[in-house]
C-alpha cells in the first residue's frame, strides 16, 4: 500500500467539489426545521459505507451489464460537467423530492445528497485513474468534513452568509468543470485506441 499525498489531495477535492457539502447547508437546515434533530453521525457513518461499497462492487456490477470502466467514466464526466453547471450558473436540472420523515438522517440526507448519483459515478471515474487505497483516504476524509459541517452547519451559515456560501459553490463548480473536462479527455482516448 503507498499512499500518495497528492493524488489523495486531488480526489478528496473532486469528491468535496461533488458532494458540496458546503453548499447544501440551506438544505441540511431545512431538513432540520423539518425534522428537528439530523443525526450526523449516522449520517455521516452510512454516506461513507454507501461510498466504499460503491468504490469496491461498482466495478462488478458494470461488468455484469456489460460496460467497462472507461465508458462508466466518460458518462460520469458528463454528470460531472453538468453539476457543475447547476453549481456555477445557479440552475437546477435535476431536483430531488425532499422527504421529510423521521429518517431523514438516512434519506435524504446521507442518500442522495452526499452519497447520490453524482458522488457514486464520480467514485467509478476516479477508479479509472487513481489508487484505490487513496481514493478510500479521500473518502474518510470527506466523511470527517461531513461530519463537522452537519454539526456545525447553522454557525456556518451564520458566518458565511448566503453570499459566501454561493460563491464557494460558483469557485468548485469551476474546479468541478475543469475536472470533468479532464476526466472526459483521458478516458475518450481510452475509448478509441
Amino acid at each position: 500500500m503507498q499512499l500518495n499525498f497528492k493524488e489523495i489531495f486531488t480526489v478528496f477535492m473532486v469528491l468535496f467539489a461533488v458532494i458540496d457539502i458546503v453548499g447544501n447547508i440551506p438544505i441540511v437546515i431545512d431538513l432540520r426545521k423539518k425534522v428537528g434533530h439530523i443525526q450526523s453521525e449516522k449520517a455521516s457513518l452510512i454516506a461513507g459505507v454507501i461510498m466504499i461499497l460503491f468504490l469496491f462492487l461498482g466495478k462488478s456490477i458494470l461488468n455484469l451489464i456489460g460496460i467497462d470502466v472507461s465508458s462508466f467514466a466518460v458518462a460520469g464526466a458528463f454528470i460531472l460537467f453538468f453539476i457543475a453547471l447547476e453549481m456555477i450558473l445557479g440552475i437546477t436540472l435535476y431536483k430531488q423530492e425532499e422527504n421529510n420523515a423521521m429518517t431523514a438522517s438516512v434519506f435524504p440526507l446521507a442518500f442522495p445528497l452526499i452519497a447520490g448519483p453524482g458522488s457514486l459515478t464520480t467514485l467509478l471515474s476516479l477508479r479509472a485513474e487513481y489508487a484505490l487505497e487513496n481514493i478510500i483516504m479521500a473518502i474518510v476524509m470527506n466523511v470527517l468534513v461531513i461530519y463537522i459541517v452537519l454539526k456545525t452547519s447553522s454557525k456556518i451559515e451564520r458566518f458565511l452568509g448566503s453570499n459566501g456560501i454561493n460563491i464557494i459553490r460558483k469557485v468548485f463548480g469551476v474546479v468541478l468543470l475543469a475536472i470533468a473536462v479532464k476526466l472526459f479527455a483521458h478516458n475518450i482516448k481510452i475509448l478509441f485506441i
